[in-house]
């Protein structure tokens, strides 16, 4: 009779233990940027940092553009450059748990040459990756 007592008690104390999935969110990007960033994705773009906004659950990805990237014109291909993060997103298979969470994906490219001015700045929802 013991056994059957000590059993639940066991898993209970081991599921109360467990990170909730926006704590792993927002341990894991924080060591992520801490290990990782900035770093070159391309030779034009750095990833500075990322992080986890818990209240609207939404993974935020901040980027600088540099060289010929860096630019105004950057502002006019906002629909091209929504598009390619939608594909890579939709393919992507390391955020499938969040997706499948329905988190959201931010992406803020800033400038390099001006470093608080937003170049292209892009939300992508359930709605938008399913």
């Amino acid at each position: 009779m013991k056994k059957l007592f000590t059993i639940p008690v066991i898993a209970l104390f081991l599921f109360s233990c467990q990170e909730s999935l926006e704590d792993t969110a927002e341990r894991s990007l924080r060591e992520y940027s801490e290990k990782n960033c900035p770093r070159f994705v391309h030779e034009t773009i750095i990833l500075d940092s990322c992080r986890f906004e818990r209240d609207t659950k939404t993974i935020h990805y901040f980027y600088t553009f540099t060289g010929e990237m860096d630019n105004e014109s950057m502002k006019d291909k906002h629909d091209a450059i929504r598009e390619l993060l939608l594909n890579e997103l939709r393919n992507e298979t390391s955020t499938r748990t969040y997706k499948d969470a329905g988190y959201s994906f931010k992406y803020t490219y800033f400038s390099q040459k001006q470093r608080n001015k937003i170049l292209s700045e892009t939300v992508l929802t359930k709605e938008d990756y399913q």
